[in-house]
């Protein structure tokens, strides 16, 4: 019916009528939290370019999971950085790795906190790219293996999730078959299905101290442009079993998230990455914008396009917010 019957602002009169009928609402429970581990004790290294965040070592990482799950936040993502990087990645799978060695404390002080493997060898190899190279070519078929060891290695150490990120073909069946083969059947994967080579990674190279030493990542990260490759890149992670799916970064690409999450229907994620978050800071301090509502108003975005968790650096302050 038309107008003066149907008459949609009287659903906005008032804010506890406005929240009744509110579509789209955040909780704790929908985020999480990377968090960024280096050698040594008692070291909490601010990132310039990314506020409020640093470098953990392992003990005061696991003093940044006590926040985690005093506010709710069900999950963090571990990124790892190692005191020594060479051309094949060997921290990333070595037995007492950093993120090794912060999954183990993390999760004996808080057992039922996800804690989640981001697999990649950006951080672990001298050159910065996430794979084996050879004659200036990133290896795809060289990388699995290393993938498959590495999984293994994050399972033995208690992680509860690996996600892999490398985007290399193939990278999820590799990772399967070795968990399975390892018994870590019931270990599940988060696949970065559709991850671009995007401009918005800047903080986070700084924050993991991972800029590649020459070229770029787009032989292997998407191009911008493309939205049906990201059908097809989910599709085959998906039949390769992946058990949870994400794209990234989140807000340039919420077309493609939501296409991915009526696609497939497995659990879709979204990462809203350090140049997002970033900006934002930015933009607040110099008096632009209202930190709280820009940040909230991005993230319902993100949830509202389709995504069941949100991997973000605002999980702590919004989680904040929103119990306030």
């Amino acid at each position: 019916m038309a107008f003066p019957t149907t008459r949609p602002r009287r659903l906005r009169a008032a804010a506890a009528l406005r929240r009744l009928v509110r579509e789209t609402r955040l909780h704790p429970t929908d985020f999480v939290l990377p968090l960024f581990v280096r050698p040594g004790k008692s070291e909490k290294r601010p990132i310039a370019s990314m506020p409020g965040h640093f470098q953990y070592s392992v003990d005061e990482a696991v003093k940044a999971a006590d926040a985690v799950v005093k506010l709710g936040i069900p999950a963090v993502i571990l990124f790892g950085i190692p005191d020594k990087k060479d051309a094949k990645a060997s921290g990333a799978y070595a037995k007492d790795g950093i993120v090794q060695r912060a999954a183990r404390a993390v999760k004996d002080r808080h057992p039922e906190l996800c804690v989640i493997a981001d697999l990649c060898f950006c951080e672990y190899t001298d050159h910065g790219h996430c794979g084996i190279v050879e004659k200036g070519r990133v290896l795809n078929d060289p990388t699995l293996e290393l993938a498959a060891k590495t999984a293994v290695s994050q399972a033995q150490a208690g992680f509860d999730v690996v996600a892999p990120s490398g985007m290399m073909d193939g990278q999820v069946a590799a990772i399967r078959r070795a968990l399975d083969c390892a018994g870590f059947a019931d270990t599940p994967i988060l696949a970065y299905a559709a991850k671009y080579a995007s401009a918005f990674y800047g903080p986070f190279r700084d924050a993991a101290e991972s800029p590649p030493q020459f070229g770029d990542r787009s032989t292997y990260q998407m191009d911008p442009g493309n939205f049906r490759e990201a059908l097809r890149e989910a599709a085959l992670d998906v039949e390769e079993g992946a058990d949870m799916i994400m794209v990234k970064p989140a807000l340039p690409y919420l077309d493609v998230l939501a296409a991915v999450r009526e696609r497939f229907g497995l659990p879709t994620s979204a990462y809203q990455v350090s140049g997002e978050f970033s900006m934002i800071k930015a933009a607040a301090k110099n008096g632009w914008i209202d930190e709280k509502k820009i940040a909230l108003e991005a993230l319902g975005s993100i949830k509202r396009a389709g995504a069941d968790f949100i991997l973000t650096y605002y999980a702590l302050e919004a989680a904040r917010w929103l119990t306030e």
